[in-house]
């Protein structure tokens, strides 16, 4: 019969798109120890849940005998399905197809499930594996590139996008994952570049593998280029999807609550002898993050870079929180450029889709130096700044030891429109350290004194009265700066109370284009 005889081609067909470059490339994406684009999609996705956009697709060029070599698809899979029941849409770059290369065929496709997405709003995740742009299309790939990194535009703020790096992303191409939300690599396979080594080498004369220039560790380690790190795909995946699970599906919902059954009255008896004596020694303050979340569960953002700060997503009674904090294990928790642009970056994504802000202040102050001076860190501090008072959440700081001068005011001080500000009784709010403030309050009278000893005597008195002073709490609460000095064991509690108080929160920013932000 007819019919059965279309089915049948179309069964052919279909089978031969599922091969994308062939089994023969498939065979060679394996032997690196990468899956094929389908295979990444069906490990995302929840099982029998894809449906598949443009599968029959085929680009138009005809130059540099392209016309002989056609693949169904062309170069990327796309379509939605869902993780953990709720719509997400995807498109998975084919590297068995010219290398991943974008076409402008590959273009309109992606841009077709970016335009499906905002029109449902629903997040986006691309998975690439891509070396560039074709080069065989000339302008028109340069075009499908820029149409994408438009739509990343328009999306940005309004859908959740995440892009895993799962082979190369180089030149043009690393732009899409740099307007998105969050990037993930793979410890072996991924890189990105602007330009490779080879380039580099001509120009500058540096010998420079392709790892040290732009392999996974570098991204997340030393640019902050890159969030996340696995050490396998399947491992990226399964962050990727306990990533949604912290997301709304757009910036007008609020984010998905989670079951909790950790009592929110759970005191933690071990918080109140976590702070040392001595104010100068260190501790680790992801052990009162993993204290006060739900079930100690935290899922770190950023984890290997700028250690000094941390960032994160928990529950708190089932509410995703996003999780600033100041960490004392590393540089004694001093803001320098990249920490406050990791924190500035997240305050951002959280206040843009909905999801409070929990603050945990320790912070000296800010790194000083010529390097840092000279980097700008006057205009990196002031993003973080920027980030935490153009935040309309709701927004609960807890201030735990130092928070000192001008690195107090950008950490959700009061005057930033947090809404409920605690601090421990070890907090010390004030303008700078005894030691320094006593050196310019007592600066004459010191160097009037000759004999070392008597020196020494004096400046330890002044010291311990500026510590009576300001390493407490109290001065600033009796300004209205502090709501509640809180016991430490019970800051879990404390902090669910505020943002059960806060669930109903309205707050708006001055009708505008857009703030300019200090870039």
């Amino acid at each position: 019969m007819l019919i059965e005889k279309k089915v049948q081609e179309l069964l052919d067909k279909r089978a031969e798109a599922r091969l994308g470059g062939g089994q023969k490339r498939i065979d060679a994406q394996h032997a690196k120890g990468k899956y094929s684009a389908r295979e990444r999609i069906n490990m995302l996705l929840d099982e029998g849940s894809f449906e598949e956009f443009d599968m029959f697709l085929t680009h138009r060029t005809t130059d540099f005998g392209l016309d002989k070599q056609i693949y169904l698809g062309d170069g990327v899979v796309t379509g939605y399905g869902t993780i953990n029941g709720r719509l997400v849409y995807v498109y998975s770059e084919d590297f068995t197809v010219f290398g991943g290369s974008l076409s402008e065929t590959m273009a309109k496709k992606i841009c077709k499930v970016m335009d499906q997405a905002m029109k449902v709003g629903a997040p986006v995740i691309g998975i690439c594996d891509c070396g560039g742009a074709r080069i065989q299309e000339g302008s028109r790939s340069l075009a499908g590139f820029s149409e994408i990194f438009q739509r990343n535009i328009n999306a940005s703020g309004v859908i959740p996008q995440i892009s895993a790096i799962f082979g190369p992303c180089a030149g043009g191409a690393v732009y899409s994952p740099a307007l998105t939300d969050f990037v993930l690599m793979t410890e072996q396979n991924s890189y990105m570049f602007l330009t490779g080594p080879k380039v580099v080498k001509t120009v500058t004369g540096e010998d420079v593998s392709t790892d040290n220039l732009g392999g996974a560790l570098v991204h997340n380690q030393k640019s902050g280029v890159s969030q996340f790190v696995a050490e396998t795909e399947e491992q990226g995946l399964e962050m990727i999807r306990t990533l949604i699970g912290f997301l709304p599906q757009n910036n007008l919902e609020e984010p998905p609550m989670a079951p909790c059954n950790d009592p929110i009255d759970r005191k933690e008896d071990a918080l109140n002898q976590i702070i040392p004596d001595n104010s100068n020694m260190p501790y680790d303050m992801s052990q009162i993050i993993t204290a006060i979340v739900d079930n100690g569960e935290f899922f770190e953002v950023h984890k290997d870079f700028a250690k000094n700060i941390i960032v994160g997503f928990a529950h708190m009674d089932g509410r995703p929180v996003g999780i600033v904090a100041n960490n004392p294990a590393f540089l004694a928790g001093v803001l320098d450029i990249n920490a406050s642009r990791k924190g500035a970056r997240f305050v951002r994504f959280c206040d843009a889709f909905n999801i409070p802000i929990v603050t945990l202040v320790d912070v000296p102050g800010f790194l000083p130096g010529t390097q840092q001076e000279y980097g700008g860190i006057i205009s990196h501090g002031a993003k973080l700044l920027y980030a935490y008072g153009e935040a309309t959440v709701p927004k609960v700081t807890v201030t735990i030891r130092k928070s000192y001068g001008g690195s107090h005011l950008v950490m959700g001080c009061k005057q930033l429109r947090t809404d409920i500000n605690y601090a421990w009784p070890t907090a010390e709010i004030a303008v700078m350290g005894p030691a320094g403030a006593i050196e310019i309050l007592e600066g004459k009278n010191i160097s009037a004194i000759t004999d070392e000893k008597e020196r020494a005597e004096f400046v330890a008195k002044k010291e311990q009265e500026y510590r009576e002073k300001f390493a407490n709490p109290y001065d600033a609460a009796k300004y209205g700066y502090i709501d509640d000095v809180i016991e430490p064991r019970n800051t879990r509690f404390r902090v669910i109370r505020a943002l059960m108080a806060l669930d109903t929160k309205k707050d708006s920013n001055p009708p505008k284009k857009h703030g300019n932000i200090p870039l």
